[in-house]
């Protein structure tokens, strides 16, 4: 019988900021490809170039562009705000991309979209995530 000679691995505590931020970096890179892949749907390239996109005017794009800033930065907010404004934002940035994503997994149903669909709910887990650990962040 050979016994394991390497010893067990070491699970070492993670702090709950690099928790925080690791999963706003996970959420945004899915809305990254979610939104890049779209771009291979069929229509989506002429609405590009003639206008006729979702974006089509300069304030829905600049909406849209505030909107997906929240996640890129709350990884950094994640990392150097103090816990308790900390705690809170993620919470409520939580829910609200959580309800958000779980409205467009409802109303995005096509073939063509299943990937949307399915981005959608992996990113609906992901920010309930940084709901429950903002939740369950110990206090000292």
């Amino acid at each position: 019988m050979k016994t394991n000679t390497l010893g067990k691995l070491e699970d070492a505590p993670v702090n709950i900021k690099i928790k925080l931020a690791g999963l706003w970096t996970s959420v945004t890179l899915c809305y990254l490809y979610g939104d890049y892949f779209e771009l291979y749907t069929p229509g989506k390239a002429a609405g590009l170039t003639n206008g006729t996109n979702l974006l089509d005017t300069p304030f829905k794009l600049f909406l849209a562009s505030l909107l997906l800033a929240i996640p890129a930065v709350m990884v950094m907010f994640s990392l150097i705000l103090k816990p308790s404004i900390n705690r809170i934002l993620n919470i409520i940035f939580g829910l609200f991309f959580t309800a958000i994503m779980l409205l467009i997994a409802v109303t995005s149903f096509s073939a063509w979209y299943a990937f949307y669909v399915f981005l959608a709910i992996l990113e609906s887990v992901i920010t309930l995530l940084i709901v429950w650990y903002a939740w369950k962040w110990r206090r000292v």
